[in-house]
């Protein structure tokens, strides 16, 4: 386990137990973290209240995943592929702007590295745009996802690695 730069958190690696509380992460982040930039309809359909776990199984069995966590709950997790391509970036709400998503992304880019990736990309949220722009990514196209009847913004978001 890595140390990380906020008070008693961890990395580690995603378990299958670690599923139900992944999920749920997800769900709080994204109805209490979003709403500056989308508004109830799109949170509910991006989070629905009532999860396709079968879904979330599938989706993370694909995915290298981090968690950072303390001793009492997960604070955050990151799901990548080792093609660059970083899925899954949440943060629980009560550890938002703590650092625990610099820490998950800062593992990750590590590992990918590793891995001989020489480029990063993601469809950032508007919320998470500025973050990754923080990183070193740059915008490459706006882009739209729609579930159900429901309209979603985000940016398509790469980052050279070999520019270092």
């Amino acid at each position: 386990m890595q140390a990380m730069p906020t008070p008693n958190l961890t990395l580690r690696a995603y378990q299958a137990q670690d599923l139900p509380a992944i999920v749920a992460l997800f769900q709080a982040s994204v109805s209490q973290l979003t709403a500056p930039h989308y508004d109830a309809a799109q949170r509910q359909a991006w989070a629905p209240a009532i999860a396709d776990m079968p879904a979330w199984q599938t989706r993370l069995s694909s995915l290298e995943l981090l968690i950072a966590e303390n001793s009492l709950a997960i604070a955050g997790f990151i799901g990548f592929s080792l093609d660059g391509h970083i899925d899954l970036l949440f943060t629980a709400p009560g550890f938002a702007r703590q650092g625990v998503a610099s820490a998950l992304y800062a593992a990750a880019e590590q590992q990918l590295r590793a891995a001989g990736a020489r480029e990063l990309f993601t469809e950032a949220s508007l919320v998470a745009q500025a973050f990754f722009a923080r990183q070193g990514f740059s915008v490459q196209q706006a882009q739209t996802v729609t579930r159900g009847a429901v309209n979603l913004p985000r940016m398509l978001m790469r980052k050279n690695l070999e520019l270092r």
